[in-house]
């Protein structure tokens, strides 16, 4: 999350100190929090996006004021550990971040890292790189402003992990939110995929309450959303009082939601309550992401992934069957250890099978603390990169597929942003294809009946049928 669009003008701080210090504590006299310029900078997933959004709210409602990220006092980079080199990215930017302060002859901002790098470093971030001032995992983010206001006088590690405590603590939703929103209601997982470094950054399989996340969709309907997207590291293993992911949804399509997704699943939770509500709930969109991570059932065992190719393929027929229109994506790795041709050669013959509407394929690479980092028997590289670019053609021919095929069809879109031309707006299929459309008259969040007349890999365009269907 940028903290840009639409904020008001950053406050203009008193008294810097000289360049290449840190800021002093934020109070004033009396106890009070002193009102600083921060910026929120999101790195990865979806539900790093979410905290992103909980962090500026917090720091907000403790009177800070958001502002482009040069200008700054504060700085958050909100880290994902899942791509490689992650952790020297973060260095990265933090020493980016300095050298920028002290060419404009400025005090350093106070530097916060936050998300699963800084839970997985702790106190090693500090300790390599001085200027970072506060770490703080994804289960502590909601101390941030407490954090900020001790700031200055060493580095801050805050890496406890005391399951769902912070959405309690955090302040309410913002009054206006943008048309598409997202809403955590679970963290964790108890999969341990030998790949996956989320069980040690964010924790066991924990589901928020069914009560508090109902309070939150309505926050977010009244702020303005029309669609929300359920989150969680494996959110159809939701679970509360004896209420399953389906009752969860259908919960919250009862309080009028126009639309309902949800992301990311784990095959093992796709149980028959849930491929029902696909069929039954209107507001739940025909998109379903399914990672399947491999077609090789060696490597599926290697990797820990409790499935084999066939259960998948049984999983996918029966969501087929629910909701006959519904489009599929997927993750991939290449590359894992011991993955032979054969292997590799069943990961293509299950993708063409499936002809996903889109899909994430990545190169194995090791994360430090999980059982595949220790196998000696490690792919090439160059055997990796061959591999990704042929699973990736592949893909994107699927993907092209996918969408030269929905040339034709009539749907609604939601408008999300502005495009590039004037006049131009950028809105979101059911099938979350992005499509883009020309005429008078439109506004971000409006729903708008389009036909679909032009695809191509990554958009499709639209001729609005009825403009303004429902205006925000």
């Amino acid at each position: 999350m940028t903290a840009t669009d639409g904020s008001p003008p950053p406050a203009q701080p008193q008294g810097r100190p000289a360049a290449g210090a840190s800021a002093p504590p934020f109070s004033v006299a009396g106890g009070e929090q002193k009102s600083r310029s921060f910026a929120v900078r999101s790195f990865g997933c979806q539900m790093n996006v979410y905290d992103s959004e909980r962090m500026a709210e917090s720091l907000r409602a403790a009177g800070h004021v958001e502002a482009a990220d040069a200008d700054a006092d504060i700085i958050v980079l909100n880290s994902c550990h899942i791509r490689e080199k992650a952790a020297e990215k973060i260095y990265s930017e933090v020493g980016r971040i300095r050298h920028r302060a002290e060419r404009a002859g400025r005090a350093k901002p106070v530097i916060a890292v936050a998300g699963c790098v800084a839970q997985a470093e702790g106190g090693e971030m500090a300790r390599r790189m001085p200027a970072i001032d506060i770490v703080v995992g994804p289960q502590a983010y909601h101390s941030l402003p407490s954090l900020v206001a001790r700031a200055g006088n060493g580095a801050i590690v805050e890496t406890g992990m005391p399951g769902l405590a912070k959405f309690a603590a955090l302040p309410p939703r913002a009054r206006r939110v943008p048309p598409s929103a997202f809403l955590t209601v679970q963290e964790g997982c108890d999969k341990f995929c030998a790949f996956c470094v989320v069980p040690y950054t964010r924790g066991a399989e924990a589901s928020r309450a069914l009560p508090a996340i109902l309070d939150e969709a309505r926050a977010l309907i009244d702020g303005g959303a029309r669609e929300l997207t359920l989150l969680g590291q494996n959110v159809n293993a939701w679970g509360h009082d004896g209420r399953t992911f389906a009752d969860l949804l259908h919960a919250v399509a009862d309080l009028g939601i126009r639309r309902l997704r949800y992301t990311t699943s784990h095959p093992r939770d796709m149980d028959k309550t849930l491929i029902a509500a696909h069929r039954d709930l209107p507001a739940l969109m025909p998109y379903l992401h399914l990672p399947v991570q491999s077609g090789s059932d060696r490597i599926l065992k290697a990797m820990n992934r409790r499935h084999g190719a066939d259960f998948y393929r049984a999983i996918i027929d029966r969501v087929r069957a629910a909701r006959p229109d519904i489009a599929l994506s997927s993750d991939f790795i290449v590359g894992f250890p011991g993955e032979t041709d054969a292997d590799f050669e069943a990961t293509l013959k299950l993708a063409a099978e499936m002809g996903y509407a889109q899909a994430y394929s990545f190169k194995y690479s090791p994360r430090l603390g999980t059982p595949a980092a220790d196998s000696a028997d490690q792919i090439p590289e160059e055997v990796k990169d061959a591999r990704l670019a042929a699973l990736q053609a592949q893909l994107a021919a699927d993907q092209t597929a996918f969408n030269r095929a929905s040339i034709g069809r009539r749907t609604t879109i939601l408008l999300e942003r502005e495009g590039k031309l004037p006049g131009q707006f950028i809105g979101k299929s059911p099938w979350l294809q992005s499509v883009h459309v020309r005429a008078p008259g439109l506004a971000i969040g409006d729903l708008v009946t389009v036909d679909l007349v032009n695809a191509t890999q990554s958009s499709l365009e639209g001729q609005p049928v009825q403009q303004m269907a429902e205006a925000w």
